[in-house]
């Protein structure tokens, strides 16, 4: 593809399908659920639906994928990306994997309500597959019918740009489309099944090739299939490493355990929670795939899960999910063992990841605190001491640190009394849920902890505009909460979706002072504590 190719609509788009042309696929034809052996994919075209409708396009990745046109303009998009028109050169599939879940080997999962259209390339050379969810059923659909509702997908096209924007590895999210049918659901898994309008969300990502993809084939002793996949995903997804030899092999999973290693720093660093961590959730390329029951941590507690689901168990809880990662590397590196010649590089690149999640959370929380590297020693427990005093009461981690950047250090305006400094009333008043809770002993352990803080910033002689700016270049404003995408998803079930794009440009923006939103970087309001959507959710979509 060469650089001087113009940007048109969608008949111009180019796809190579790799995926499909130099990988063994399904040899039955017919989309009937079953097990699907010595294949990475079946070929499955979509359900067509009744009356889409675009509801939220998203521009950034249509640029990605050289479009320009107004995809509202007609409903040529609609059309498309609810799958009901096939364009040239699409080859739709669906993938075989299974994984862990919860901690116990599943067998097959795959793609059960995710169809693949096809890879694109645009006139950089990048490789963009373009993947509907909710378009119907596969062969991996199990007992499920392969549908989407809207809730799910809008919470799954504003997370997915709203990730990109933080600065946080992910898939992508092009288009939201609703499909004029109704999907029945039982969202608390209480034997209250009820319809529910349906949408497909466009998803785009180099690959979604999963953790899954390679266990499936070691599960079944399948090793020539396991190493053929194995030497497409170098070759395809990290050319860079050249020729998939042995080395190569061992550097590609030494890689793998890296970007791994810094997705979970980034969501540590923004509050994000994934909710469903199994193996067949963990992207190859180390993005964050598959936005289902997440949450942003508002009141920091370690050990909140958003997944109603994990609500006994607490496996994908905040705190747990760099431990998480690593046992789903260690069963990524099991499956790949039979095309290894030694597992030594293959404990060799686990325990690089431990050391790099290790040195980049330091690394990391040093940031959000505006702090130079120094004494390592007492800024690990200033550290330490932070995410003490930050449970002492129920604190909103986002604003927290976007107050504690408004807090003078220089001596000359230090002032740090309730009462007496204003950032620190509006840090105590902002940042806290429960203002009973801000007892006298609890507002000192505070007033301490930044005292301590102040003189620790001193003695790295930063001025408050550079810290600021240092914090607030690393600490967003607004995040996607859940009660947000509740509101959106309110307004669009009655036949408003403006509030999806609405939400989309402000999140388009998260580090930024945004005067006239400053209602959506507030803290959860109490009327959304407990109320379904807002805080926790189930797998149920």
């Amino acid at each position: 593809m060469t650089e001087t190719r113009t940007m048109h609509g969608l008949n111009s788009l180019v796809f190579d399908n790799s995926f499909t042309r130099l990988l063994p696929g399904d040899r039955e034809t017919v989309n009937s659920r079953r097990q699907v052996h010595q294949a990475c994919y079946s070929r499955v075209r979509p359900t067509a639906v009744a009356r889409p409708q675009l509801l939220a396009w998203s521009r950034e990745v249509a640029d990605l994928l050289d479009l320009d046109f107004d995809p509202f303009a007609s409903n040529e998009a609609a059309e498309v990306f609810s799958g009901n028109r096939q364009l040239p050169g699409m080859d739709p599939f669906a993938m075989c994997y299974g994984g862990h879940q919860f901690g116990n080997w599943a067998g097959q999962l795959g793609d059960g309500r995710a169809i693949n259209l096809g890879e694109v390339i645009n006139r950089r050379g990048q490789r963009w597959m373009l993947q509907l969810k909710g378009a119907g059923a596969t062969p991996y659909s199990r007992t499920a019918d392969g549908l989407a509702v809207l809730r799910s997908s809008v919470r799954e096209f504003l997370c997915s740009e709203a990730m990109f924007h933080l600065g946080v590895p992910t898939t992508r999210a092009l288009s939201l489309v609703s499909t004029g049918e109704k999907v029945i659901r039982d969202m608390f898994y209480d034997g209250n099944a009820q319809y529910e309008p349906g949408a497909i969300v466009c998803r785009v990502a180099p690959s979604f090739t999963r953790f899954g993809n390679f266990q499936i084939f070691a599960s079944r002793r399948d090793e020539d299939n396991l190493k053929r996949l194995v030497e497409y995903t170098i070759r395809t997804d990290f050319p860079h490493l050249g020729e998939p030899t042995q080395d190569v092999m061992n550097q590609w999973f030494a890689e793998v355990c890296r970007t791994t290693a810094d997705l979970m720093i980034h969501w540590m660093r923004v509050g994000f929670v994934h909710g469903v961590m199994n193996t067949d959730n963990m992207s190859i390329l180390g993005l964050t795939i598959d936005y289902g029951p997440y949450g942003w941590l508002e009141n920091f507690d370690p050990n909140w899960t958003p997944n109603t689901t994990d609500a006994s168990g607490r496996r994908y809880r905040f705190g747990q999910q760099a431990q998480v990662a690593l046992w789903n590397l260690a069963q990524l590196g099991n499956a790949l063992v039979p095309v290894f010649e030694s597992t030594e590089p293959l404990q060799e690149a686990l325990d690089l990841y431990s050391a790099r999640f290790n040195s980049g959370s330091h690394e990391m929380l040093m940031q959000k605190l505006g702090l130079s590297a120094g004494d390592e020693q007492l800024d690990r427990q200033l550290i330490s001491d932070l995410l003490e005093v930050l449970q002492l009461a129920e604190t909103d981690m986002t604003i927290f640190f976007r107050r504690l950047a408004d807090i003078s250090c220089e001596k000359e305006s230090q002032s740090v009394a309730i009462g007496h400094d204003d950032a620190l009333s509006r840090l105590l008043t902002d940042a806290c849920y429960v203002p009973e809770q801000l007892t006298e002993s609890v507002v000192q352990q505070i007033v301490g902890w930044i005292r301590r803080y102040q003189e620790r910033v001193q003695q790295q002689s930063i001025s408050d505009t550079d810290r600021r700016d240092r914090m607030n270049r690393v600490n967003p404003k607004y995040v996607l909460r859940n009660y947000l995408a509740q509101l959106a998803i309110d307004k669009a079930e009655q036949g408003d979706p403006s509030m999806i794009m609405e939400l989309l440009e402000v999140l388009r923006h998260p580090y930024d002072e945004q005067p006239d939103q400053e209602h959506l970087a507030a803290k959860r309001p109490e009327w959304a504590r407990h109320r379904a959507g807002c805080s926790m959710l189930s797998c149920s979509s």
